[in-house]
């Protein structure tokens, strides 16, 4: 009893000393990201306003993807890959992210909507959290393991700030690593960053856009048909969630292929947007679209709303603006949940709210933090209904992502690799190359057979 004692005393002598000096990193870094939200959000507000009062401003949108896509060409190559770049240097670190990082992908999303951009602002959070959190590698001297952590609560505490949410944004920096894997070490990290990043936004006096669903219809108990319905709707989400990812993935490959010079790419981009917005007179899918997302819980939109969304959106992001996918994924998801209420057997409001988290867990491959996200946003009642629709969303997106350095840690599936399942610790972006092998195996195999 006496060793057990003792040795129970030197486990916890050994473990205070470390949680102590990740949890005040942590919060230092969830200082500055909170920071840096703010300033962004005030900005992000104001661009958004001065382009609704001067509707004219759309027409300078390629000026503005041309202005931009130089700015990178010129001093941004390094951290161009923005989302992606911070995930690699989790799972295989290089350099120090650099600080130029944050001041550029700031400046470049708010030029996105200023001028009328489809974009969303999550990947200008997390990109400012994780270059300033690396920044603490250089002061602190901090070995390899220790810069993950840091990295993961700056991606955590990004995300959090920025929506207001720091419970999912504590699970997020954990979960969109790699898909079907947890890395528990850094919870407490992500958790204290995302705490405090969530409460120094709120203290700058910045607040986040309210999405509610009416009580009485929140009251309203889990039944076998409404988690049907959450299945069905969770299915259809994570199938939308697929194809924007592979849409936006695909517009950007055809891009590079088909124009050279970087900067003409979201010129390009940028025309098309402005003209199918004054053609069509759909300015609803420009920018965040937050107020047709506030609208999905209080009335019947048109059922192609979250096409016409996701359409945009992959133009703006695929040319090569910058900003984020998850607003506009909360418009996909809301507006798709409220046009299922005409075949489902849940509440509009309800559906939207399932379809705001549920394509964001698809595309993204984060069904937890999703699930957290939707009870911290909607209250526990949506909670059950939620987690079914992410789960399912997660299972039906398949092995792709918006984040295309997010690795498999386990595949979603259960299969084994001998049966097809893709192999642990690949890449999204590495998977088309990995089936196009197999394939090819696939066929000699078949073709040694017939000699």
């Amino acid at each position: 009893m006496k060793m057990f004692h003792d040795s129970a005393l030197r486990d916890l002598a050994g473990v205070l000393p470390r949680t102590a000096q990740a949890s005040a990193l942590a919060a230092l870094v969830g200082v500055m990201a909170g920071s840096a939200s703010a300033l962004f959000l005030v900005a992000l507000d104001l661009a958004t306003d001065t382009r609704l009062a001067h509707p004219w401003l759309l027409w300078l949108l390629p000026v503005a993807g041309f202005a931009v896509g130089w700015l990178y060409l010129h001093l941004g190559r390094r951290v161009e890959a923005g989302n992606n770049l911070l995930i690699d240097e989790i799972h295989d670190p290089q350099r120090v992210v650099p600080l130029r990082m944050a001041p550029l992908v700031l400046f470049g999303t708010v030029i996105t909507h200023l001028f009328g951009g489809s974009a969303g602002r999550e990947g200008t959070a997390v990109q400012m959290g994780g270059a300033l959190a690396d920044q603490l590698t250089h002061v602190f001297r901090l070995p390899g393991e220790q810069r993950r952590v840091l990295l993961m609560s700056g991606i955590a505490a990004g995300f959090a700030s920025v929506f207001g949410t720091p419970l999912a944004g504590a699970v997020f920096g954990l979960e969109v690593l790699a898909i079907g894997r947890l890395r528990y070490d850094a919870l407490l990290p992500c958790l204290v960053a995302a705490l405090v990043g969530d409460a120094v936004t709120r203290a700058w006096g910045v607040h986040h856009t309210t999405y509610a669903i009416a009580p009485n219809l929140l009251a309203v108990s889990m039944s076998l048909s409404g988690a049907f319905s959450a299945a069905v709707a969770g299915v259809l989400c994570g199938l939308a969630g697929m194809a924007f990812a592979q849409a936006t993935h695909a517009t950007s490959g055809f891009m590079k292929r088909h124009i050279a010079y970087a900067p003409l790419r979201p010129l390009a981009g940028g025309l098309v947007v402005a003209m199918a917005a004054t053609a069509l007179g759909t300015p609803q899918y420009l920018g965040l679209g937050v107020p047709t997302i506030v609208d999905a819980f209080h009335t019947t939109l048109p059922w192609y709303d979250f096409l016409g969304k996701a359409l945009f959106t992959v133009v703006t992001l695929g040319s090569g603006f910058k900003g984020g996918e998850v607003t506009p994924l909360f418009y996909i998801g809301a507006t798709l949940g409220n046009a299922l209420s005409h075949v489902l057997m849940l509440p509009a409001a309800v559906l939207a709210g399932i379809g705001f988290v549920a394509v964001f867990a698809g595309a993204a491959n984060t069904p937890i933090a999703s699930t957290l996200m939707a009870i911290e946003i909607f209250g526990p009642q949506l909670g059950g209904y939620a987690a079914i629709a992410c789960v399912l969303a997660y299972l039906c997106s398949g092995h792709t992502g918006i984040y295309r350095s997010q690795r498999v840690g386990h595949g979603k599936h259960g299969f084994r690799e001998a049966d097809g399942a893709v192999p642990e610790g690949t890449r999204l972006a590495d998977l088309p190359a990995w089936r196009n092998a197999r394939k090819a195996n696939a066929r000699a195999a078949d073709d040694t057979q017939r000699r």
